[in-house]
């Protein structure tokens, strides 16, 4: 999956806070590299140099190659900060803020090559029901369940994001209305197939979804808003089946 900010399509990679203090302080107490004295010092000869030049210059050395390595800190953490920005609370995917960035970018590709994506919305039913009788943890438990599923689902290429409570989105890239439609049947025999098992007893989760094309002369939010909209009539059309 692709997530937070970066161009390049990846999955989900986990990130946590102590790991960036740990790799902070690992690598600012690391030593500087040594820079020795020799024969010759920024191809200048040590016999053209008295050794009060030599001293200066080797310390300006010292402190550029010093300044060199807080620089590469700095990068790393920063770095890592914005993974963070980029990736939901809870699950180890893209929040709500990156998953649209991703949207704008896909409707970018289709306005330049005409070539079209697909937005899948996903909204879980019951969550409020599974909070007030089994507890919040364990929805936390049933929210990071069926976002593994559905990374087990999908293609490296494709973005999966939580848009919020129970609702999740699904970025294709360069697939047609049909082909998402068939992955999200897919994903939901997937979720289906594998419930959440909570002591010992099977919870069966159930997801309604909409699609909508990611087309040129759209925006985020015009895709989001139709694809909840289908999302929604799928929803009512389960509860009217159920007998």
């Amino acid at each position: 999956m692709k997530i937070q900010g970066t161009n390049n399509v990846g999955r989900a990679q986990p990130i946590r806070r102590k790991t960036i203090e740990k790799t902070s302080s690992a690598t600012a107490s690391a030593p500087v590299r040594n820079i020795s004295d020799t024969a010759s010092v920024l191809g200048i000869p040590q016999t053209e140099m008295t050794p009060k030049v030599q001293k200066a210059i080797m310390t300006l050395m010292a402190e550029v190659d010093n300044m060199r390595h807080e620089l590469e800190i700095a990068h790393r953490r920063i770095s890592e900060l914005e993974k963070l920005a980029d990736q939901d609370s809870l699950i180890e995917i893209s929040n709500r803020r990156a998953f649209v960035r991703e949207m704008t970018r896909m409707i970018s590709y289709s306005d330049r090559y005409g070539i079209n994506s697909s937005l899948i919305f996903l909204d879980m039913n019951d969550l409020k029901i599974l909070n007030d009788t089994h507890g919040h943890k364990v929805g936390d438990q049933a929210l990071m369940h069926v976002a593994k599923t559905m990374i087990s689902s999908l293609r490296d290429s494709d973005i999966v994001g939580r848009l919020g409570g129970d609702e999740f989105g699904i970025i294709l890239p360069k697939a047609s209305e049909k082909n998402a439609d068939a992955k999200a049947q897919q994903i939901l025999a997937a979720i289906e197939k594998k419930p959440l098992i909570l002591d010992g007893k099977k919870i069966q989760l159930k997801f309604a979804y909409g699609i909508y094309p990611l087309h040129s002369g759209l925006s985020p939010d015009q895709a989001l808003d139709h694809a909840d909209k289908k999302m929604y009539s799928h929803k009512q059309s389960m509860k009217n089946d159920v007998p």
